[in-house]
């Protein structure tokens, strides 16, 4: 039951992730939501740099789907506990930009958190 509960939280972190990533395409704007102040969106470079995080998203997402449908709970467990660095990464971005405590906070390190967790159930 626990596994099943995980996998289902897995996915929804997946698709949740590949839409944040590709909504840098339609919506470049909505990527700088990532918690930097002051992103400039219109810039051609940062457009640029925003594609990049977006298809870094989306392939982490295509990565927890792949997973879930070849390896083990066992193996996807591992995957997202060791993926659950990338958004405390993203937190330390945000704050170290001077962001928002609470994109920081709430949204990067809340999603870790939830990572966690899941990879906890899909361990045990």
């Amino acid at each position: 039951m626990l596994v099943t509960v995980a996998n289902v939280l897995a996915g929804l972190v997946a698709a949740g992730i590949i839409v944040i990533g590709a909504r840098v395409f339609w919506a470049p704007r909505a990527a700088a939501g990532f918690g930097i102040p002051h992103t400039p969106t219109e810039d051609r470079t940062v457009q640029a740099w925003l594609t990049v995080k977006g298809v870094r998203d989306m392939a982490c997402g295509l990565f927890v789907v792949v997973l879930m449908l070849t390896a083990t709970p066992h193996v996807l467990g591992w995957f997202m506990l060791a993926a659950a660095a990338i958004p405390v990464g993203d937190g330390l971005i945000v704050l170290r930009s001077k962001g928002a405590k609470a994109v920081a906070f709430g949204v990067h390190w809340g999603t870790a958190a939830v990572m966690v967790v899941i990879s906890v159930l899909l361990l045990s």
